[in-house]
């Protein structure tokens, strides 16, 4: 396993890169959902046999950022991870809009989970693949949340990801661990859908869902299945309950399961599954 001097990959330079990473995982989540959306009109177009819409110019590189609310560019000074945010007061330069507190806890998270994988795993290229997953997981919780969608341009490179690092030795999983833990994972969560299906009638949760657990079982085994689906499935109870007392649920009542899926796969990265299974009597 490859292993890079700590005076140039450390924990803390991990958080810094984190906060850069962090600064793009918001340009992603933002527009990811816009990119798939623009993608499906002109695909359901040219089914329908109609003329399709003028090709989008959204990418995750161009157009540049603007303020919603004056439309003014968003400077690249304007732009630091964390330190633009609070040195603007959290609010546009030019119109003074506020800025959503989404931008630098996304910024900050990206960063203290770039430091703990370091920290963890070390700095080689295990630290390295699991800053990756990291990364991919907190933005499909975000995407998921706003959206209830899982893109596939996320998940399925996610499981082949899982499988060539545990193939190039940079996981703790055996390769095949990995390969029935991919199939383990979405195979569980099909079997649940359609047995939930056909007892009510409705969807209990969405393909992404199974892909997304896929993914995890690609990185952790399918060893790590059962106690994962666990603390997704408590952590997804206990917010759910929570949102309900209060105000917070959305309307239909439908609280996304990804944003569980992902937490539990991170709790995995960083403390490892055998510990939550001690913690609850297992």
């Amino acid at each position: 396993m490859l292993d890079l001097p700590l005076g140039i990959w450390n924990w803390w330079l991990a958080g810094l890169l984190g906060l850069l990473v962090g600064s793009f995982l918001n340009v992603v989540i933002h527009r990811l959902p816009l990119m798939l959306e623009q993608r499906w009109a002109r695909e359901c177009a040219e089914l329908a046999g109609q003329e399709a819409p003028p090709a989008a110019t959204l990418s995750l590189a161009q157009p540049r950022s603007r303020c919603p609310g004056c439309g003014a560019l968003i400077r690249w000074q304007q732009n630091i991870p964390l330190l633009s945010y609070v040195l603007l007061r959290g609010r546009c330069a030019s119109c003074r809009t506020s800025i959503s507190w989404r931008y630098p806890l996304v910024e900050a998270l990206t960063g203290i989970l770039f430091a703990a994988v370091v920290a963890v795993h070390g700095n080689g290229m295990a630290g390295l693949a699991g800053c990756g997953l990291a990364a991919a997981l907190l933005a499909l919780a975000c995407i998921d949340w706003d959206t209830t969608l899982l893109p596939d341009d996320i998940t399925l490179p996610l499981v082949w990801a899982g499988l060539i690092a545990a193939a190039l030795g940079w996981t703790a999983t055996r390769l095949d661990a990995a390969l029935w833990g991919a199939v383990a994972g979405y195979l569980s969560l099909w079997l649940v859908y359609w047995a939930f299906k056909l007892a009510t009638g409705k969807e209990g949760m969405g393909y992404g869902d199974f892909k997304l657990f896929a993914a995890l079982g690609a990185w952790f085994g399918w060893p790590a299945l059962i106690p994962m689906i666990l603390l997704a499935s408590l952590s997804g109870a206990a917010v759910g309950l929570a949102l309900k007392l209060g105000p917070g649920l959305r309307e239909g009542g439908y609280v996304p399961f990804g944003p569980f899926l992902t937490l539990s796969g991170l709790w995995a990265l960083l403390f490892g599954t055998d510990h939550f299974l001690q913690w609850i009597g297992l």
